[in-house]
């Protein structure tokens, strides 16, 4: 018999869906997350869950890892419309559809993000070709 995954519980403080949307908005796995702060999953399922307000030396450490501030952890200022400023329509227009990305299930962002990877080494590999050489 296959065993069943736990149905995914609502958190109950808004400290723990704020940490939630963070963590989902970077792709990352509670795992991951607690590697990142050097802690264990069980306890960033308990601060998601059951809000555990950890303290704030902890706080500094997600909002590090999750590439935030404490005060959006914390509800005291919200970075959710954060947009950059963009030199170009064409750079606005890909920020758009990078944006996209978050609404994908986590395995298909995660697709996504490993082939931009191995572009971007692939690219990083080639060597620079001297001007008039073809």
């Amino acid at each position: 018999m296959i065993a069943r995954m736990p149905r995914q519980k609502e958190p109950q403080t808004v400290f723990g869906a704020r940490l939630i949307e963070a963590r989902r908005r970077r792709g990352m796995t509670q795992i991951e997350l607690a590697e990142a702060i050097g802690s264990t999953q069980r306890a960033i399922s308990y601060y998601e869950v059951q809000g555990g307000n950890p303290d704030l030396e902890v706080v500094a450490q997600l909002a590090k890892a999750l590439g935030t501030t404490s005060d959006e952890l914390l509800g005291l200022d919200s970075t959710e419309s954060y947009e950059p400023e963009f030199q170009t329509v064409n750079e606005r227009r890909l920020w758009r559809r990078f944006r996209k990305l978050l609404n994908l299930p986590e395995k298909d962002r995660r697709a996504v993000l490993r082939m931009l990877d191995s572009l971007d080494k692939t690219n990083a590999d080639r060597k620079p070709r001297k001007p008039g050489s073809h």
